[in-house]
C-alpha cells in the first residue's frame, strides 16, 4: 500500500492545527482491506477520520455533495466514492471491489448528519459491502465533535464560535467484527460500546467537583444564579461563591469527619451549605427528612456523620428526627461573618479562578474519589448509601448539558429536594457549573406556587414526576406555564392520560426520562425533535411516546436474560445493564450488596428494558414488580391497568390500587390486590376474563386499605405495601 499523498499530508497538518487529536485502538485496526463505520456528526467526520488513519481510505460520499463544484476537485483527488439512490448498487459493488483489493473504504451507516449528536438508525448498505467483499467491519467512534462548529449543536452548522482551539476530539477504532456477525443490532452496539470508552477518556472526568464549580461561578460573576421563591431575594453567582468559601473555612476548622450531613429544602441557603461542604473538599450528604426516623438513624450510622448543617427554621420541624451529634446552624454561623463575605466577594471579583483554587485548596483532580453520598429512598428496604464521585458527577452533568443544551436565558425551576438525585445533579451541580439559573422553592407538591414562579420568573425547564404534574393540572394556567419550553419527568412511569391532559391544557408535550441515584442519575430522555435544515430533510426522531429516549452521550447499554445473565438481543426484553463514565462508585460499607450489581462496570437496573431499532428505550417495569407464578412472569403495572379498566377507573388522579406479590409454597409467589375501594373479587374475575386476563395473574385475595402507601415523590413505597399485603387480617 502507497504511503499518505502530499494532498492527505497537507489535510492532516490542516485537522492537527485545528483539532488536538487523541486516537485509540488503531492496533486494531486490520492489515489488509476492511470496511470502517463510523457515527457521523459533523461535516467534517472524514477529514478528521483520515488524519487519524495512516493510511488512505476510500470514502463514499453522497453524489450532490459529491458533484458540489468546491468540492468536487478535492473528492475527485481523494478518490471518493459517489452514492445515489439511482446508482446505489454500482456504488456498494465499486466499494466492494476495492476493499478486496486490500483498501480501506469507509461508509457512514446513518446515511446522514446527526442533528442530536446522537446516533441514528443505521442502514443496511454497509452490510452489502461487508458481505460482498468478506470483510471485516471496524467500528469507529468520533468523540466531542459534536460541539463544533461544523456539528448541528445550537440548531445550526457553521455560524457558532469554536469552544476552545485547538479542539479536542478523540478517534477510537473498536474490535473488527467478522462479516457474518455484524449486524445492524450487534453493531449498533459495538458502537455504543466503543463511544462509551471514548467519552471515558475525557479530561473533563478527572476533575474536581469543587473546581468545576469555581470555574463555573467566576465565569459571569454577577449574574444571578439562584432566585430564592421563599423570599425573593437574587443572589448573583460571585456571592454565592463568596459565602460559600468563607462558610468552607469555618467548616475546615470545625468539622473533623470527611462527611458533612445536610438538612434543608432547597433554597439559597442549601446551595450555599452544599458548595460550601464541597470546597471544603468534604462530602456533602443531604439527608432524606420525609423518610422517617428509622431510616434518619440508619443514614447517620451508615455514612457515619457527626455533623449537621442546617438552620434552626428546619430544626423547629424536624427536630424530633434523629440527628448528627454535632449541630452547626447557618442562621447562627453566617451573620459574625458577614464582614469576612464581604471581603472575599472583592476577592473573588478580581481574583482569577487558576488563582483563587490553590488559595483555597481546592484539589485539581477528583476522579473516583467520593463526592457525594446520597442515601435512596428505601422504597425496596432500609436506605442504602450510594456513593457518587467527582467522576460521575461531572460526567452526568456534562452528558444532561449536551442533551438539553441550555442557554444562559434558559431557567430551571429547582423545586426537587438536593437528596434525590435530579434534584442534586440537575437542580443544584448543573446551575453551578454552567451558565443556568435556578428559582428554587422548597415544596415541589405546591403547584399553585410553583406556577406563580414560574410565570413571574420566567422558566424554560420543569423537571417533576408524573405525581407533580397532577398537581399542575389542577392548580395552574395556561398563561402560568407560558414560558415553559421544556418538561422533563422522571421517578415513575408516564401514565399517557397525564401527558395527554398536559398536551391538552397547556400546549407542552412532557418528555419522560430515566433514570436512578446509582447512574447519578440520568439514564435517557426523550427531547423535543430538532428543526429540520431544509423542508425536504428527514425528520430523526428524538423523542417515542411510551419509551425513555436515548440513552445520554458515553453510556452503553445491553439486554441479559434476567435468571441466566445471558447477553440478548437489545430488541429482546430482558434485564437492562448500562455502562457510563456517570455509574456510581458502589454502596457505601456494602461491598457484597455492590457485586451483586456491579460487574466489569456494567451495572444491573433492576428494570426489564428493550431497545428499538433507532435506539429508544422502553422499561417494561422493575423486576421487583413482577411476580412469577408456575414459571409465568406477571407484570403488575399492565395488571393494574387492567383491574382500573375493568372498575372503569382509569385516568384517575390518585393511587387507589396496588398489585403486590408475597412468597407462596405452592406456585412461587400469591398475587395480593390492595385497594382503597370494596371490590366484589368474582366481579372483577368475570371482567378481567372477558378482557383477556390470563386467569394465573388474576388476584386471590383483597386488602381493603384506606390509602395505597407512597414515597414523598409519588412513587410506591413497596416495603410498606409488601408488609401490608402480609400482614394479617
Amino acid at each position: 500500500m502507497s504511503s499518505k499523498s502530499s494532498l492527505l499530508k497537507l489535510a492532516e497538518l490542516l485537522v492537527r492545527t485545528v483539532y488536538r487529536l487523541h486516537i485509540s485502538g488503531l492496533e486494531t485496526l486490520p492489515s489488509g482491506g476492511c470496511l470502517l463505520v463510523p457515527n457521523h456528526v459533523t461535516w467534517v467526520n472524514a477529514v478528521v477520520l483520515q488524519a487519524a488513519c495512516p493510511r488512505p481510505i476510500r470514502f463514499l460520499v453522497y453524489e450532490p455533495y459529491y458533484r458540489h463544484p468546491l468540492l468536487h476537485p478535492l473528492f475527485k483527488l481523494l478518490r471518493a466514492i459517489p452514492i445515489s439512490s439511482r446508482k446505489a448498487k454500482d456504488a456498494l459493488r465499486q466499494a466492494s471491489a476495492l476493499v478486496r483489493e486490500g483498501e480501506i473504504v469507509c461508509i457512514f451507516p446513518e446515511g446522514e448528519l446527526s442533528r442530536t449528536g446522537m446516533l441514528l438508525r443505521l442502514r443496511r448498505g454497509y452490510e452489502v459491502i461487508a458481505h460482498a467483499a468478506e470483510c471485516p467491519v471496524v467500528p469507529v467512534w468520533l468523540d466531542q465533535l459534536w460541539g463544533s462548529i461544523f456539528s448541528f449543536q445550537g440548531k445550526r452548522f457553521f455560524k457558532k464560535l469554536p469552544k476552545r482551539l485547538p479542539y479536542p476530539v478523540t478517534v477510537f477504532f473498536g474490535e473488527p467484527l467478522p462479516y457474518d456477525r455484524a449486524d445492524i443490532t450487534r453493531l449498533r452496539e459495538q458502537m455504543l460500546q466503543i463511544g462509551e470508552r471514548a467519552y471515558q477518556q475525557r479530561p473533563l472526568l478527572n476533575g474536581h467537583l469543587a473546581m468545576a464549580c469555581l470555574r463555573g461561578l467566576k465565569h459571569h460573576q454577577f449574574e444571578t444564579v439562584v432566585v430564592d421563591g421563599m423570599d425573593g431575594s437574587h443572589t448573583s453567582r460571585g456571592t454565592v461563591l463568596a459565602a460559600a468559601i468563607v462558610l468552607a473555612r469555618h467548616l475546615k476548622a470545625h468539622c473533623e469527619k470527611k462527611r458533612i450531613a445536610i438538612m434543608f429544602p432547597p433554597g439559597r441557603a442549601a446551595v450555599i451549605a452544599n458548595l460550601a461542604v464541597t470546597l471544603a473538599n468534604k462530602v456533602p450528604v443531604n439527608l432524606n427528612f420525609t423518610a422517617g426516623k428509622a431510616a434518619m438513624q440508619s443514614s447517620i450510622k451508615t455514612g457515619d456523620l457527626q455533623h449537621l448543617l442546617t438552620a434552626t427554621p428546619v430544626l423547629k420541624r424536624f427536630g424530633d428526627l434523629p440527628l448528627p451529634e454535632k449541630v452547626l446552624l447557618l442562621d447562627e454561623i453566617l451573620p459574625p461573618l458577614k464582614p469576612r463575605i464581604l471581603l472575599w466577594r472583592a476577592i473573588v471579583a478580581v481574583t482569577p479562578w487558576w488563582v483563587l483554587a490553590p488559595l483555597l485548596e481546592i484539589p485539581r483532580v477528583g476522579n473516583h474519589n467520593e463526592a457525594v453520598v446520597l442515601f435512596t429512598s428505601g422504597s425496596g428496604g432500609d436506605p442504602k448509601g450510594v456513593v457518587l464521585s467527582h467522576r460521575n458527577l461531572l460526567a452526568n452533568v456534562a452528558q444532561f448539558g449536551e442533551l438539553l443544551n441550555l442557554t444562559p436565558s434558559d431557567g430551571l425551576l429547582a423545586s426537587l429536594p438536593f437528596f434525590h438525585s435530579f434534584g442534586c445533579t440537575v437542580t443544584l451541580w448543573f446551575p453551578l457549573i454552567e451558565r443556568i439559573k435556578m428559582v428554587t422553592y422548597p415544596n415541589p407538591l405546591d403547584a399553585e406556587k410553583n406556577a406563580e414562579l414560574i410565570q413571574k420568573h420566567q422558566i424554560t425547564v420543569i423537571l417533576a414526576t408524573p405525581t407533580f404534574l397532577r398537581g399542575y393540572l389542577r392548580k395552574a394556567t395556561p398563561e402560568q406555564l407560558a414560558s415553559v419550553d421544556l418538561v422533563v419527568t422522571g421517578a415513575e412511569k408516564l401514565p399517557r392520560d397525564v401527558a395527554n391532559a398536559f398536551r391538552e391544557k397547556f400546549g407542552k408535550e412532557v418528555m419522560e426520562g430515566y433514570g436512578l441515584t446509582e447512574t447519578a442519575p440520568v439514564i435517557s430522555v426523550n427531547l423535543p425533535e430538532p428543526p429540520k435544515s431544509k423542508p425536504e430533510d428527514e425528520v430523526q426522531p428524538s423523542s417515542r411516546p411510551g419509551s425513555v429516549g436515548k440513552m445520554a452521550p458515553g453510556m452503553a447499554g445491553q439486554i441479559r436474560d434476567p435468571e441466566t445473565g445471558r447477553p440478548l438481543q437489545c430488541h429482546e426484553t430482558g434485564m437492562l445493564w448500562v455502562k457510563g463514565p456517570n455509574i456510581f462508585e458502589g454502596y457505601l460499607n456494602a461491598p457484597a450488596r455492590t457485586a451483586e450489581v456491579l460487574v466489569d462496570g456494567w451495572f444491573n437496573t433492576g428494570d426489564l428494558g428493550r431497545f428499538d431499532e433507532d435506539g429508544f428505550l422502553y422499561i417494561e417495569g422493575r423486576v421487583a414488580r413482577f411476580s412469577k407464578i408456575a414459571g409465568e412472569m406477571v407484570p403488575h403495572e399492565a395488571l393494574e391497568a387492567k383491574i382500573l379498566a375493568a372498575l372503569g377507573k382509569e385516568g384517575t388522579d390518585i393511587r387507589i390500587i396496588c398489585i403486590v406479590g408475597i412468597p407462596d409454597t405452592n406456585k412461587g409467589e400469591a398475587i395480593i390486590l390492595l385497594s382503597t375501594l370494596d371490590i366484589d373479587l368474582p366481579a372483577l374475575r368475570s371482567q378481567l376474563l372477558e378482557r383477556g386476563v390470563p386467569p394465573l395473574w388474576i388476584p386471590k385475595i383483597v386488602k381493603r386499605l384506606d390509602t395505597i402507601p407512597l414515597m414523598p415523590s409519588g412513587k410506591l413505597d413497596l416495603q410498606a405495601c409488601k408488609q401490608a399485603a402480609r400482614a394479617k387480617r
